[in-house]
């Protein structure tokens, strides 16, 4: 008899290299981002994931995990998985029945809170805006004052819509005063944009590792402060998950023992990244940042496209820009993939098209391609539009403010 099932037909797929285009694509979306060269090395190599080389490693990404979160904190996690999975550990360890939380709606991922804290038993509250407004302290302190809450949940930066929370800061303390802990989500701007966690009173914020961080997709970071630690303690089980179990985590990343086989390669390469981050300095990386997408923005705007947020609520490292009338914003995408190369992000049902500005995305050639490729695709589509224009603001903006920066 066979050992295999003649039934079962063995495939002969390609191989990688002949599925992966010639030239890759330039990653130019809401994630993930292009990564360093530094990085992707670090990312190819394997060591055992115990003993003392990986005790280093996981010592170092504390060491350095807490620079970028600027906190103080000694409970930072990372966990194999997308920053949903530490947005899972959060909800997970601090939610259960009897436990009552209010989410801060204001797009896709601001709302994922309310479905992972339903799934754990919790009472769900949503304070809820318009796609293109952020959340304001206002809104929240009037929340606040109509019921007691366990956990108020937010993000930093919408990245659906490209809205930021820009009184994050005020939010944070009101939550405080009502005795509620405080959790948001960094995922599309921690290393992009001031978060001061320890300074502005966060008890949870985790991102991941490959947006601003520019790091390889699959790991995220995670940050307790000692309130929400004693917290998530008061559990009473059985636990919703084992491998996002903060207190089983704490076996590996505070202990140096077992808890799971680690994503070893991922951390590796957020290692690095992280290093390449404190070598840049936070300060540096923000004007880079910073002026990457004014100058992008100028060169948009410049072109005669328009953008979809309003500047004072507008998040710079994902940017939404408005899809002309009678354009089809799929086919503008595709179209720049297949000739120029340059992938951009789609919309979550909105008439937008999405351009991140994180990490190695905010490099100055990278913004003139991109630029270039978006007026052209448009143009193709009906647009009336000046290129011409929106390529000389861009180089305008960068000659006058980014100098040195990009």
């Amino acid at each position: 008899m066979s050992p295999t099932d003649r039934n079962v037909p063995r495939p002969i797929p390609p191989s990688i290299i002949q599925v992966l285009p010639a030239e890759p694509l330039l990653l130019m979306g809401a994630g993930p981002v292009p990564v360093p060269a530094e990085v992707a090395r670090a990312g190819g190599l394997v060591i055992n994931h115990l003993g003392d080389t990986m005790n280093m490693v996981v010592d170092g990404v504390k060491e350095m995990a807490r620079y970028v979160f600027q906190t103080r904190d000694d409970k930072i996690y990372g966990i194999s998985g997308p920053a949903s999975a530490a947005m899972e550990m959060a909800m997970g360890s601090l939610l259960w029945p009897g436990r009552k939380v209010l989410v801060l709606k204001l797009g896709t991922f601001s709302n994922r809170f309310a479905q992972m804290a339903g799934g754990v038993g919790a009472q769900v509250d949503l304070l809820e805006v318009p796609d293109d407004e952020p959340v304001r302290a206002e809104q929240v302190e009037q929340k606040l004052a109509q019921g007691k809450y366990d956990v108020v949940t937010t993000v930093q930066g919408e990245t659906s819509c490209g809205v930021w929370t820009r009184e994050l800061p005020q939010i944070a303390g009101l939550a405080h005063q009502a005795g509620a802990l405080m959790v948001v989500d960094a995922v599309c701007t921690l290393s992009t944009m001031p978060l001061r966690k320890d300074d502005w009173g966060i008890d949870v914020v985790f991102t991941g590792s490959q947006k601003g961080l520019s790091s390889l997709p699959g790991v995220a970071l995670i940050a307790f402060s000692d309130a929400a630690w004693e917290a998530l303690q008061q559990h009473p089980g059985p636990k919703p998950h084992w491998c996002l179990d903060p207190v089983r985590a704490q076996h590996f990343w505070g202990e140096h023992t077992y808890h799971y086989t680690a994503p070893v390669t991922g951390l590796l390469a957020l290692y690095e990244a992280l290093r390449l981050i404190c070598e840049e300095t936070l300060e540096q990386r923000f004007a880079r940042h910073r002026h990457s997408a004014l100058a992008l923005q100028a060169g948009v705007e410049g072109m005669g496209l328009k953008l979809a947020i309003a500047a004072e609520h507008r998040l710079n490292s994902v940017l939404a820009i408005q899809i002309p009338q009678g354009a089809d914003g799929a086919r503008a995408r595709r179209y720049m993939a297949e000739r120029f190369k340059v992938q951009i992000s789609e919309s979550y049902g909105r008439n937008i098209v999405r351009i991140g500005q994180m990490g190695e995305q905010c490099r100055s050639p990278n913004l003139f391609r991109t630029l270039h490729a978006l007026g052209v695709a448009f143009s193709r589509e009906g647009a009336k539009l000046d290129l011409s224009r929106g390529m000389a603001e861009l180089e305008a903006h960068l000659i006058a403010h980014a100098a040195g920066v990009l």
